[in-house]
């Protein structure tokens, strides 16, 4: 009963007759697919399903522009439950005014957090512990580093997420939330575990000397610091990212900075405190170092057993290491430089400059890392599309100069360093931190080191990012603890050789009468 279709009618049944296309625009398009249904009868069930399939792939692809051009996605859940409404229109791609309007503001957060992170460093520096144990200081850059690498990690592993939908549904959200914060964790512990092994091992290499008590009081201070900060500071992150989606605002712009508004001092604060209760304790260290060890490790199985059951954090849990560990151990040669340079005199200030300037540079470069790494996220996965990544270095002028998305932001980020950090020094010398008067030469030399650092991150963030993702390498969970450790490692050493020019040339006026 059924006539043999003619050869135009087969070409709409396959999509490729002279017909709408299906990524046209609504009105068109929609009323040549319904002709071609009612025009077939009763294969009309097999065409519905050709219609629903270029629906869905016009939204696809009026998402990844607007994906493509503005750094997030915007409005996709009104997308999908409202197939049959009108479209709504695309944002407006980014320009260089609104990626700092949404950056200002959690950057000075940060920084603020800095420079209260610096003021207590400079305050229990002489604190007896610190004086005693003088390795507590090497922890110091380790475990603010930490901080930075597993919660900066989050947010961008987490914004990246948010951008491409996979956190729009409640047990999505759940599923993230959980497999991310028992990731931390086990990070969070073994790395820090890590870490008062390393600051064991700089501190004897140049005294020869070993104290099996403060060996304990190390290893139970930080794995004790790392694990709380994270739980705290991964919960500030979970909230900050849902709500900068419900109020539209792009979560790699905001998440990373606010990740160390308090980080550092929370983390500094808790080290501190910690480290200080264990020395009230040094007569009862048999007993109370390793029982505090022992508990934080006991819960290990938990956190690996909730890590395993998240897609997301499964492959992390047993390939992230690598990033975080050698991190680590960059971090640590920064804290051992710390270590030389805050009990000298003619080092005066470093202290409290230490965390501002490393602060700085790892949250602007946690940001432009974490742009890049969404950026590429739209489209594909890691090792595709390898034609769109660059085979060798990036030359500066690419990286700071193109018209691109990721270009605009770098100099938008480099531009907010000396604004920035002269905010953040006017504060230290309004609070009276330091023990050092800023002159003219000091804010000179200062903003040199600050510039120097943020422009070398920025160069190599835009060249790393690019080469894991060629290599198959999610930036997301590699890139940034790489990046923040640098910071670390840079902002120390290259703070610390001002320091020392300016002892020289004879322009430090210091005041270590604390």
């Amino acid at each position: 009963m059924s006539s043999k279709p003619e050869p135009k009618d087969i070409h709409q049944l396959n999509g490729t007759g002279p017909t709408a296309s299906p990524c046209s625009s609504d009105g068109p398009g929609r009323e040549a697919l319904a002709e071609t249904s009612e025009f077939l009868g009763p294969d009309g069930a097999g065409v519905e399903v050709v219609v629903i399939e270029s629906r869905a792939n016009a939204k696809g692809v009026r998402e990844e522009d607007a994906l493509l051009e503005n750094g997030s996605q915007s409005n996709e859940s009104d997308d999908v439950s409202t197939d049959h409404g009108p479209t709504p229109p695309s944002p407006l791609k980014e320009t260089s005014f609104s990626i700092g309007l949404q950056v200002l503001f959690p950057f000075l957060l940060a920084g603020f957090g800095t420079v209260a992170a610096g003021m207590v460093l400079d305050i229990v520096q002489h604190w007896e512990v610190f004086q005693k144990v003088t390795e507590v200081f090497i922890l110091v850059p380790a475990l603010l580093g930490l901080k930075g690498n597993l919660e900066m990690t989050l947010a961008s592993r987490l914004s990246t997420a948010a951008n491409i939908g996979h956190m729009d549904t409640p047990k999505e959200l759940w599923r993230m939330i959980t497999g991310n914060m028992a990731l931390i964790q086990v990070q969070a512990t073994v790395v820090g575990f890590l870490a008062s092994i390393a600051a064991v091992v700089f501190g004897w290499i140049p005294d020869g000397h070993f104290s099996i008590p403060h060996a304990f009081l190390l290893c139970a201070s930080s794995v004790a610091t790392a694990f709380i900060a994270s739980l705290v500071l991964g919960m500030i992150m979970i909230g900050v990212i849902i709500g900068s989606r419900k109020i539209g605002i792009n979560p790699d712009n905001v998440a990373t900075p606010i990740a160390a508004s308090l980080g550092d001092l929370i983390t500094l604060a808790l080290l501190s405190g910690i480290s200080w209760g264990l020395y009230l304790e040094e007569d009862n260290w048999q007993y109370i170092y390793p029982l505090v060890c022992v508990f934080f490790v006991a819960l290990l199985p938990v956190w690996v057993v909730l890590a395993r059951r998240s897609p997301a954090t499964r492959e992390v849990l047993y390939s992230g290491w690598e990033p975080v560990v050698i991190a680590m151990a960059i971090s640590s040669v920064g804290g051992l430089i710390l270590d030389k340079t805050v009990s000298d005199p003619n080092f005066a200030g470093m202290a409290v400059f230490t965390p501002v300037i490393n602060g700085v540079g790892g949250n602007l470069v946690a940001v432009q890392a974490s742009r890049i790494s969404t950026f590429l996220h739209m489209n594909g996965m890691p090792g595709e599309n390898s034609e769109q990544v660059p085979r060798r270095c990036p030359s500066p002028c690419t990286t700071f100069f193109s018209p691109d998305v990721n270009s605009r932001s770098a100099r938008v980020l480099f531009l907010l360093v000396v604004p920035g950090h002269l905010v953040f020094l006017y504060t230290i010398s309004c609070m009276q931190g330091g023990h050092t008067t800023l002159t003219l030469i000091f804010i000179v030399f200062y903003m040199t080191a600050a510039l120097l650092q943020v422009l070398i991150l920025l160069y190599i963030a835009d060249w790393m990012v690019h080469w894991m993702w060629g290599r198959g390498l999610d930036p997301d969970n590699f890139s940034i603890p790489y990046l923040t450790a640098l910071g670390d490692l840079l902002g120390t050493g290259l703070l610390a050789l001002s320091f020392h020019v300016l002892w020289l040339i004879g322009d430090r006026d210091t005041d270590v009468g604390d």
